[in-house]
């Protein structure tokens, strides 16, 4: 383990990954309530559009004061389909109540909310110019997934798996289910609103930041953990 300390037991109250949960599901139930126009509308107005919020023919410092980035921040929130959000939402559970539990709510909530701007920042600089949005928190959950296996990278994570008519627990090693995360993403950005553009540079950035997160933050986490 990165991170390595005798722990005191004490109970916290972990509210940041349930908070990222209902708010994912509420923004996307509203939105499936909408007509379809209306809520393609609310896509392009509220996504990471790369062509509505970078010019390639302008300086890049002047535009990174423009409002319009707090699309990079509301793009989080927005998923395409049931599916999209369930595969979002179910590793984030996965790994976020770990991590919550290692970092605390406050850390794990600014891990989550940069962690997504930065990757959203990638994807949208990796793809100038496209008039398709970036949806969704692939790129925050990625972070998630980057301090988490950087802080624990022999972690074995207890599932739950149905074999024939049984429940079976199991322990499954992380970076497995990393893997398929990677899958799905892969399958997510052909069938999502980028129309085959796979913004793999969003992955891989908040992956990076996720470690990089884990790297500078190792001391106060060791602190916490120590009581």
């Amino acid at each position: 383990m990165f991170v390595h300390v005798e722990t005191r037991r004490r109970r916290h109250v972990q509210w940041a990954t349930v908070l990222v949960v209902v708010v994912c599901v509420i923004s996307f139930v509203g939105l499936a309530l909408m007509p379809g126009p209306q809520r393609m509308s609310m896509w392009l107005e509220w996504g990471t559009v790369p062509a509505n919020i970078f010019d390639p023919k302008a300086p890049l410092l002047p535009q990174l004061h423009d409002p319009s980035l707090l699309r990079l921040f509301t793009a989080l929130f927005i998923h395409l389909a049931w599916l999209h959000l369930l595969g979002n939402l179910l590793f984030l559970v996965i790994f976020g109540l770990p991590a919550e539990r290692a970092l605390g709510s406050l850390r794990f909530l600014l891990l989550f909310v940069l962690g997504g701007i930065v990757a959203n920042l990638v994807g949208a600089l990796s793809l100038t110019g496209v008039r398709s949005p970036i949806i969704g928190c692939s790129g925050a959950v990625s972070a998630v997934l980057g301090t988490y296996i950087a802080l624990f990278p022999r972690a074995r994570l207890g599932l739950v798996l149905p074999l024939g008519l049984y429940l079976e627990f199991v322990r499954v090693p992380a970076f497995l289910l990393i893997g398929i995360w990677v899958l799905l993403q892969l399958l997510f950005s052909y069938a999502g609103p980028s129309y085959g553009a796979v913004v793999w540079w969003t992955h891989i950035a908040g992956f990076l930041f996720g470690v990089a997160f884990a790297l500078f933050s190792r001391d106060a986490i060791a602190r916490r953990l120590r009581g």
